[in-house]
């Protein structure tokens, strides 16, 4: 198949069995339930156990997003992992993951770490590939165990983190009817130690208010422009799929852009926490599996956090 264009043509998620409620971590640090829902809305998260990787839960959340297509994995031509939590250097995951699943003839297998807004920077550079000719079908994933970053005795950042994955098959198309939009995406790099986990100190480490403070009030027009790239109104979005960072932020941003409450995805932070570059197609998953959109329903995803970076791009629900 050749074409210029790129269309989503299923999507799947993997999360792990364990949960970890608020009243465990209660047991663990000096906080509570209400606490923690009063400032991120969060009520539990998923627990990978200690001997699953990023690349386990990356090729688990693909063969689901596979099982929900038309497409085998001889028709794969291009592996997308968005990740921070990686541990190993090389090889890298989507090389990891290409093997692990068995794709034959050697598919380009490329790893993305823009943090939170990861994913939406794969999915960028898949579609720019796919509309170059360069790929026909790719994977495009975001997976993170942050769970092996996260420092138990900090209160203030343990309550916030899961493990998770998420995927999508994307195709080329002839037909511009569905296609992928264009990425509106950028970065804020005089901002980059906001969040940080560096080499010395392997825990996460942000400054949460200066986050919230730079997402509820830098992020709406960034919002609106990508909206507008799409040639999409934000009125006539079926849904709204932003990054599950924090409830009080997706609740800020929709109210500076009057989303209507039925269009806002934010369920998952509630449930599974802030899982980085696989909050949004962990999301985008369990709400195309609802059956609660049709498909050819508008769909706005947008990423951001660590960098600082950001990325948003309008998809059609396959």
């Amino acid at each position: 198949m050749t074409g210029t264009y790129a269309r989503v043509v299923s999507v799947g998620h993997y999360q792990p069995e364990k949960v970890l409620t608020n009243e465990d971590l209660a047991e663990m640090v000096d906080t509570s339930d209400e606490w923690i829902v009063s400032r991120v809305g969060i009520k539990e998260r998923r627990v990978a156990e200690k001997d699953e990787m990023v690349a386990d839960m990356a090729v688990k959340a693909a063969r689901n997003a596979l099982e929900n297509s038309d497409n085998f994995l001889e028709d794969i031509d291009a592996v997308y992992v968005a990740t921070t939590s990686a541990i190993d250097r090389t090889p890298n995951t989507a090389c990891r993951v290409a093997d692990e699943l068995g794709i034959p003839g050697g598919p380009a297998a490329i790893d993305v770490n823009t943090a939170c807004s990861g994913f939406e920077y794969a999915l960028g550079l898949a579609n720019d590939s796919i509309k170059a000719g360069s790929v026909k079908r790719a994977l495009v994933i975001g997976a993170e165990k942050l769970t092996d970053f996260t420092d138990w005795e900090d209160r203030s950042t343990c309550v916030l983190f899961g493990d998770a994955a998420g995927a999508l098959v994307l195709e080329a198309t002839d037909d511009p009817a569905g296609a992928v939009s264009d990425t509106v995406w950028g970065s804020r790099p005089d901002m980059s130690d906001v969040i940080r986990i560096e080499h010395d100190v392997p825990y996460i480490k942000q400054a949460g208010q200066t986050v919230f403070r730079w997402a509820t009030t830098s992020l709406a027009p960034l919002i609106e422009e990508t909206a507008k790239r799409a040639g999409v109104e934000i009125r006539d979005l079926a849904a709204f799929v932003p990054h599950q960072a924090n409830l009080r932020i997706i609740q800020g941003i929709a109210r500076r852009l009057d989303f209507s409450d039925e269009c806002i995805v934010a369920e998952d932070i509630i449930l599974s926490g802030n899982t980085s570059a696989a909050s949004v197609p962990v999301a985008l998953s369990k709400i195309v599996q609802t059956g609660s959109l049709k498909t050819g329903d508008p769909i706005l995803l947008f990423g951001f956090g660590g960098g600082l970076t950001y990325a948003g791009q309008v998809i059609y629900c396959p």
